[in-house]
């Protein structure tokens, strides 16, 4: 019978420009790994828009997301908040349930 195990996925939504930066912050608050999705367009408070015709990846956005050991969630938060607080972007965190706890 296979197990599952509690874990927090943490989903960081940011402008591409401060993947380097949330990537560094992630490292260092051992984080095992996570991985970077590009978002072509989507609709926030203010407007809708769109990674179409852009010349440079400025005004583009990322999701990056981690899947870490409950007791580590806070931390992780904490830290990449410091950083986003005043930039475009949010946090989000949820419960997953793994079959392989020991790669997060």
């Amino acid at each position: 019978m296979t197990r599952y195990h509690l874990k927090k996925r943490i989903d960081i939504v940011v402008e591409a420009p401060l993947t380097r930066t949330i990537a560094t912050l992630l490292d260092t608050a051992g984080v095992p790994g996570y991985s970077v999705l590009p978002i072509l367009e989507g609709r926030g408070i203010v407007n809708a828009w769109t990674s179409e015709g852009q010349l440079s990846n400025t005004a583009n956005m990322v999701t990056i997301f981690c899947i870490v050991d409950p007791s580590q969630a806070d931390a992780v938060i904490e830290s990449v908040l410091g950083r986003i607080c005043d930039r475009i972007g949010f946090v989000t965190i949820s419960e997953v349930l793994v079959v392989r706890p020991e790669r997060f």
